[in-house]
């Protein structure tokens, strides 16, 4: 390394860790990307050497260490790690990729955080935009012990090409592009880059218990930037002479409050008695969209506590010293409560109800177990499907902002999205890492998914009758659906607090 060039890097460095209070948000570490003069690797393949990029992996590591939950219980987020800064610069540069660097950074029980090098895409996902063609699906091992796969459609984004193409809930699917699903090429095949695939459709022979193509193919082509709508359904049923809401909602996505919100206005328009709210398939998503739901499924706990955040020690003695000072303003609520009215006051409509019926499967994870969980002190939750995901733990998005005005660093798009906390309901529960159980638990059945929003589809079939009373359901017949590895699932599933950095400059300036 140059010597002259190292030494000026370390002078930046000391001056960043040094400055004072006033000056801190203005510096950082200017270094070039790919600079051979920063930071190398071990590894030199000839004249040229990859190196480690210190401006991003800087803005990785305090990023961690000012927000993440588990920073405390991981050793190389220690606060002490900047004091020797010749020393923190050869750890920022011993790891080349910013992904691995940041992965390095990650707590064992850490299973959700994520760092994106391009921040659109990461604000995009949250938003549920994404390349798609609509179809919706699982896929799991066509026999036991046995390598091919089979994908079966769980549902259709309206006005999507699958829509438009005819392909329904309850279709099979194995193979793509000719080619047969097994365990080894199925997320290439399925989850992959390709924006247009031939899917080969089948049957199910209950009797050989096998799948047979049928000869058909359809080509799917997927549309950049199409946006989800979260209200898969929202209908009112005739049970016995009750009007029962049905709500399939599939993201807590606050840029379509103002439709959950008509949502709640045309049941209570509709004097509905009883509700069920489906998020058999829903991710998770706002933390401040699932306070609206609650609060609009009740009404009768506006002010009450409906969730409890519970912040790392540094963040959270910091909250507690602006909630302690004489200036009311840069007060920091630590609860999420029971709301009548949206963050714009825009009044909510309340159905004031002591019973909610959830369906639910283990793909329902982050808001969706926090309405549940969040609800369960107050009113009467009947839970039905299979255990939940299992994820108590919320991120917010972290950029690399070089001045209080939310300025981004020219020098690189990365963004993170790490795990800030853990949320408690109103009286301290918030230990369902292994998920929530269900008080009845029916699991879907590949051979009889059913229509989705109708009395007869296996699932509502079984809230349905708990609120006629009658506590009698035809258990569905098949094998249950045991889904593979979703990376889709697994990537989109979340719980995302609302908290602009910009609300806690004076704590990055400590």
């Amino acid at each position: 390394m140059n010597k002259i060039y190292y030494y000026c890097l370390l002078g930046t460095i000391a001056l960043l860790i040094g400055c004072n209070a006033q000056d801190r948000d203005d510096k950082i570490i200017n270094v070039q990307n790919n600079t051979p003069s920063a930071t190398t690797t071990s590894t030199t393949t000839s004249s040229s050497t990859i190196v480690a990029d210190l401006e991003i992996n800087d803005f990785i590591w305090k990023g961690l260490n000012q927000y993440y939950y588990w920073q405390e219980a991981v050793d190389s987020l220690a606060d002490s790690k900047t004091n020797d800064a010749a020393a923190y610069v050869k750890f920022l540069g011993r790891t080349v990729d910013p992904s691995d660097f940041f992965n390095s950074l990650n707590h064992p029980e850490d299973r959700f955080s994520w760092i994106d090098e391009d921040y659109v895409n990461l604000e995009n996902q949250l938003a549920g935009i994404s390349a798609s063609n609509g179809m919706k699906f699982l896929v799991s091992r066509q026999c036991d012990d046995c390598n091919g796969l089979v994908a079966f459609v769980t549902y259709v984004l309206p006005e999507s090409d699958a829509a438009a193409k005819g392909i329904e809930r309850g279709d099979f699917i194995t193979t793509i592009n000719g080619t047969s699903l097994n365990v080894n090429n199925y997320i290439d095949l399925l989850y992959g880059d390709a924006l247009s695939y031939s899917v080969g459709l089948a049957d199910y022979d209950p009797i050989e218990e096998s799948f047979d193509l049928t000869g058909e193919t359809i080509t799917l082509d997927k549309v950049e930037n199409f946006q989800e709508d979260p209200i898969h359904k929202n209908l009112v049923l005739d049970v016995g002479g009750q009007k029962v809401g049905y709500l399939m909602y599939n993201k807590f996505l606050n840029e379509f409050d103002d439709q959950l919100i008509q949502t709640f206005s045309d049941f209570a328009t509709e004097g509905i008695t009883d509700l069920v709210v489906d998020l058999r398939y829903n991710g998770g998503g706002s933390v401040r969209t699932c306070v609206y739901l609650a609060s609009m499924i009740t009404g009768q706990f506006t002010d009450e506590i409906f969730a409890q955040q519970i912040w790392n020690s540094k963040l959270l003695a910091y909250f507690e010293a602006l909630n302690s000072n004489s200036n009311d303003s840069d007060d920091r609520e630590l609860n999420n409560y029971f709301t009548s009215t949206t963050s714009e006051g825009v009044t909510l409509p309340a159905l004031n109800l002591n019973t909610v019926y959830i369906i639910a499967t283990n793909r329902s994870a982050s808001a969706s177990e926090l309405l549940i969980n969040g609800l369960a002190p107050h009113i009467n939750v009947v839970l039905i499907g299979n255990t939940t995901y299992g994820k108590n733990v919320g991120s917010i998005t972290v950029y690399d902002y070089i001045d209080n005005e939310g300025t981004k660093n020219p020098n690189h798009t990365y963004a993170m999205q790490p795990i800030v906390l853990k949320i408690a309901n109103s009286v301290g529960f918030a230990d369902y890492a292994n998920g929530l159980d269900p008080d009845i638990e029916v699991r879907e059945r590949a051979s009889n998914l059913g229509v989705l929003g109708t009395p007869s589809e296996p699932l509502l079939s079984v809230a349905l009758s708990q609120i006629s009373g009658t506590g009698k359901y035809i258990i569905p017949q098949g094998e249950a659906l045991v889904p593979l590895t979703d990376p889709e699932f697994d990537a989109t599933n979340g719980m995302h607090i609302d908290l602009p950095q910009s609300t806690l400059k004076d704590f990055l300036k400590n």
